[in-house]
């Protein structure tokens, strides 16, 4: 018999079948409970509610597993690299050898601009932030090919293959000419020659008369920090693009709209406020010893952040794998960094500290990306630029899913009111003394 689950409300009980997935996830199906019953669950902040069925990532926090359309992010990160990763999951599986070659031709051969997109970032102010560049000119980039961003569903899933390279390619050079822009640099054109890193790093690093030749670790790790940052389920940007998308917006709108929910530093700025706290340590001529006993002391000042995370109740795998990639590539340019290793002490007395090991917090993704985005010379400023990177297969991937589903609704959540109650409208002359608003 189906496991079903109940809710019973002021003495009437309501039955609701009981959905399970893949890997045994359970939720009680109350899509029917409103109509039924007149009220709505309310979950602040959706942390108990399941908006969406998806195949793309699955995610056990208490035992620290991140997975991509099933394969584990650690064979991913031994094995593949963004490119094949971003295939896998955009389309649900690894790619052949003739599949692959094809998809990284389109993504390698379509870096360039429209000349008259070049003019578009001088109307920015130099004090204009890559974050809001970057969404802007991705919105933008969809007025260049009206075929692909119509806002009709059929005909934008028909130029998919299109757009979604279009925007893996595009996406680079947008990123990097944002930061040159800001910096009062001339633009560099793509090379198609170059891998999808090694074309980054020339279009931010090249200047006039010079060439930036990314060395080999350098590339592996950048390809790294995009791979572990492709998806991760139905994160707050993540959740943005899918709910922009319900509405039957095109891509390229939807990423745009991704590109300004992952700007805020509780999401995609977590890692800048992780090196400017292992920059204050350093600074304050500690080894991180001093930090972690004012932070057990509750000293609200002393913050320890890239530790714990909404999802993961253990130890990020994500980090793990950072860990060693940073140390890679410090070693590599032959330097070494006194903010990673303030990090890696922290990491060793957080993780034998009772008083850390009770409240789970362990390090998380951010908590060593940006050391490596430091190591190869990317500003803080541009630190959330290379996540909205990273994430753009998941964007795209989630935005495929939802507008392929024939039964996929608006999106549309509820809310508890607490305003006023009714009230008729008081005339200017009777109103007397206008409170402060």
């Amino acid at each position: 018999m189906p496991e079903t689950g109940k809710i019973i409300v002021g003495g009437r009980e309501y039955e609701y079948p009981v959905m399970v997935g893949t890997e045994a996830e359970k939720a009680i199906d109350v899509r029917q409970f409103r109509k039924d019953s007149g009220y709505i669950c309310f979950d602040e902040g959706f942390g108990n509610t399941g908006s969406c069925e998806s195949a793309i990532t699955f995610i056990d926090g208490e035992k620290g597993i991140l997975r991509y359309r099933g394969y584990p992010i650690e064979e991913l990160a031994q094995h593949s690299n963004f490119i094949e990763s971003a295939y896998l999951i955009i389309y649900g599986e690894l790619p052949t050898e003739q599949q692959l070659a094809r998809f990284r031709g389109l993504i390698l051969g379509n870096a360039s601009i429209h000349q008259s997109m070049f003019h578009m970032f001088e109307s920015f102010p130099p004090t204009a932030h890559p974050m809001a560049i970057l969404s802007a000119m991705l919105n933008s980039l969809g007025c260049y090919y009206p075929e692909m961003a119509s806002n009709n569903r059929q005909q934008d899933l028909e130029h998919f293959d299109r757009s979604a390279t279009i925007l893996l390619s595009k996406v680079r050079t947008l990123a990097a000419m944002s930061y040159r822009a800001r910096h009062g640099r001339p633009f560099n054109h793509p090379r198609g020659q170059l891998p999808y890193c090694a074309n980054f790093l020339h279009m931010m690093f090249t200047e006039p008369y010079s060439d930036f030749i990314a060395r080999w670790e350098v590339d592996r790790a950048l390809n790294l920090f995009l791979l572990l940052h492709a998806d991760h389920e139905q994160n707050c940007s993540t959740s943005t693009v899918r709910m922009v998308a319900s509405g039957g917006a095109n891509l390229f709108a939807s990423v745009a709209a991704g590109v300004c929910a992952l700007w805020g530093p509780a999401h995609g700025g977590a890692n800048v406020a992780v090196v400017k706290m292992l920059q204050r340590i350093h600074d304050e001529g500690d080894d991180g010893t001093r930090f972690i006993e004012a932070a057990r002391s509750g000293d609200k000042g002393k913050r320890l952040y890239g530790f714990g995370h909404r999802v993961y109740r253990n130890y990020d795998p994500r980090a793990k794998i950072l860990r060693e990639a940073a140390m890679a590539v410090l070693s590599s340019l032959g330097r070494s960094d006194p903010l990673l290793d303030i990090a890696m002490k922290l990491e060793e007395v957080t993780l034998k500290d009772e008083y850390f090991i009770e409240r789970k917090l362990y390090p998380n993704v951010d908590f060593y990306s940006g050391i490596i985005l430091r190591a190869i010379g990317i500003p803080d400023d541009m630190f959330t630029v290379m996540f909205a990177m990273g994430r753009m297969p998941g964007w795209i991937a989630q935005w495929r899913e939802i507008a392929s589903d024939p039964k996929s609704k608006i999106h549309r959540p509820r809310q508890i009111y607490t305003g006023s109650g009714l009230r008729s409208y008081v005339p200017m002359e009777q109103r007397g003394e206008a409170a402060s608003v």
